[in-house]
């Protein structure tokens, strides 16, 4: 019974994220004094991925290492690349150019391997394909933000770079540590991971909105425009990357999942930490409306099963 609560709460991810922007708007004295946790708690939500994982969610990566490869080449190719063109094409200020790049560079989240189970999709190779770009964050994400932002503010290549590997990778190798030693507990508490890891990036997205309350006011519908097409597109070029890599009908869809959805908790995280918390907002309104997109998307795929797109 508990454990269904807990699956049910974690599927709820936007209404969480909704009510902790509200609470950060209204209320933002309640969460401005949790910033300099904020480190602590994406780095519990990356161990409670660890803990999720297991010895078989790595054989596509060593059986299938091309599939990953082209994989995470679209991920890191498709979304960086959007945001230059959108943000050139809609002259945004630098602090949201900057935001939007980092939400372009970070990883594909681990929601996509749920979007890719309820659209009928590959969840094995979503789930590599989230550990393969995850795991190769520390530098690309960094280098990406420096490459493509650099013009905009100066970006902090190194630093970013420790960030990732502190709060993203160690706690990662911990959790699945962790997994593999303590198997038996682990899989009796799984459903507590995702719940915990869906309260934390609420709590993030939130924590964006008190920190930007008087700025939000300031903020042009351009945003707005910039996030959903960032998304849209992705999904759509995600897609088409997978027809032109002669991948079949649940590859595709699963790279178009991942690649349209990012980890844009992590991409909050650096820009409060490296950036400013204005070069956070992109990433907030992001981490909601990417699941918005990908459960209406999914919804879709579903009901075509294996007909159609």
């Amino acid at each position: 019974m508990l454990n269904k609560i807990l699956e049910r709460f974690a599927r709820l991810l936007v209404v969480w994220v909704v009510l902790a922007a509200a609470v950060g708007y209204v209320f933002p004295q309640v969460l401005v004094p949790l910033k300099p946790f904020i480190d602590w708690f994406f780095g519990f939500t990356m161990f409670g991925i660890g803990c999720l994982l297991s010895a078989k969610d790595f054989k596509p990566i060593l059986e299938k290492p091309k599939l990953i490869f082209l994989g995470t080449v679209a991920q890191f190719v498709i979304m960086p690349l959007l945001a230059f063109i959108i943000i050139k094409v809609l002259g945004l200020a630098p602090a949201l150019a900057v935001g939007l790049i980092l939400a372009a560079a970070v990883p594909d989240a681990m929601a996509a391997g749920v979007m890719s189970y309820l659209a009928e999709a590959d969840v094995a190779f979503s789930v590599a394909l989230t550990t393969a770009t995850t795991l190769v964050a520390p530098l690309v994400t960094p280098a990406l933000t420096w490459f493509l932002g650099k013009e905009y503010i100066p970006i902090p290549f190194w630093p970013m770079v420790k960030s990732i590997i502190i709060m993203v990778i160690l706690p990662l190798m911990f959790g699945l540590w962790v997994q593999h030693r303590f198997h038996k507990i682990t899989s009796r508490i799984k459903p507590v991971f995702p719940a915990l890891s869906s309260l934390f990036i609420a709590f993030i997205c939130g924590l964006v909105v008190a920190l930007n309350k008087n700025a939000l006011g300031k903020v042009t519908g351009m945003i707005f425009i910039a996030v959903i097409s960032l998304n849209i597109f992705g999904l759509l070029l995600g897609y088409l990357s997978g027809k032109g890599f002669r991948f079949n009908l649940q590859q595709r869809r699963t790279l178009a999942i991942n690649v349209g959805m990012q980890n844009a908790g992590m991409g909050a995280v650096l820009a409060i930490k490296h950036i400013s918390a204005e070069a956070a907002i992109p990433n907030a309104l992001f981490a909601t409306w990417c699941i918005i997109s990908a459960a209406g998307l999914a919804g879709i795929w579903s009901k075509k099963g294996e007909r159609g797109v």
